[in-house]
């Protein structure tokens, strides 16, 4: 079993939380993956905290990468230029090579110029700023990460193992990516976007949670549930809702239903040998061309594709 290289790219300012998430969440799968960490340099790192990281590597370790991993960095690191060393160290990163920023690692790419009529994500606290710095990319600041091939960002922080669990499922199937979560103690794949951690006012007090109807549809997603449906189940008025369920997930109630019908679709493809109109139905779409549609909006490929790639040995 071949394993896949991973290297780490340290800089200073690094955030000591995110550089350890590839190899904790990577180094889970099973002897997949073969995470090692470097600095621009080989010289000790100094991160954001109270203390300094050695590392093993020096920037040559990026040319034996298949996909090399961008940690964070504190804001006031940031810049709309790539700093000399930063620059001469990501030209030992081999052509083709898969990529992955986490969270403020994305201003590295774009000011590389990688990301240029991209789609993106980074922290949602930083997007304004990325925004002003790198209009060429399609910056999406919602999304926990994007998955725009050979480049992945991802938002603040925990995305990092998001992303990092994406990885798993895209090399090796969701089985494996799931079991790595429960490895980890973290959810295999968390609902919404990062809109849902924004700062919002405080609810009102004894506002209700649209948590128990959430809970209630993912048991009837195969059922036409409509918005009257689910704010009747919340004893809510339909304004009110919408409003307070796009407060606590950060999507509509429709995009969010959408969401959750097509990583039900995906379980089967990968799962079962229903037909994708079998499934369309299980899942609450009304036809297998819908489905496609939604499917191929979401991930980028048919379900025939994907089923392909990640069905798993049953």
């Amino acid at each position: 079993m071949r394993r896949e290289r991973v290297v780490v790219l340290a800089l200073d300012g690094v955030y000591p939380f995110e550089l350890g998430i590839p190899s904790r969440i990577l180094g889970a799968a099973d002897g997949r993956y073969e995470v090692l960490t470097c600095s621009v340099d080989g010289l000790p790192v100094r991160t954001n905290a109270d203390f300094g990281v050695t590392v093993e590597h020096g920037p040559e370790a990026l040319a034996t990468a298949d996909t090399v991993v961008i940690a964070p960095v504190a804001p006031a690191h940031l810049s709309d230029e790539v700093p000399g060393d930063v620059l001469a160290a990501l030209t030992h990163i081999r052509p083709g090579t898969r990529i992955v920023s986490i969270c403020t690692g994305a201003f590295v790419l774009a000011a590389a110029g990688l990301l240029d009529g991209r789609r993106a994500t980074t922290h949602w606290q930083v997007a304004d700023r990325f925004r002003r710095m790198f209009p060429h990319v399609d910056l999406d600041p919602d999304v926990l990460f994007v998955d725009d091939h050979p480049y992945l960002t991802s938002a603040g922080a925990a995305s990092g193992v998001d992303v990092c669990l994406h990885l798993v499922r895209k090399d090796h199937g969701s089985r494996l990516a799931n079991t790595v979560a429960r490895r980890c103690v973290v959810p295999p794949f968390r609902d919404g976007g990062q809109a849902q951690y924004i700062e919002q006012p405080v609810p009102e007090q004894g506002a209700a949670s649209t948590a128990a109807t959430r809970a209630w549809a993912l048991e009837r997603l195969g059922e036409p549930l409509t918005l009257t449906d689910l704010a009747s189940h919340a004893r809510m008025s339909r304004r009110t809702f919408a409003r307070r369920f796009n407060d606590e997930v950060g999507l509509s109630p429709g995009r969010w239903l959408i969401q959750q019908r097509v990583a039900r679709a995906r379980h089967l493809l990968e799962s079962s040998d229903l037909t994708v109109d079998q499934i369309a139905g299980r899942v609450g779409f009304a036809t297998g061309a819908s489905l496609r549609q939604h499917l191929t909006a979401a991930i980028g490929v048919s379900p025939q594709a994907y089923r392909r790639t990640f069905q798993t040995a049953r």
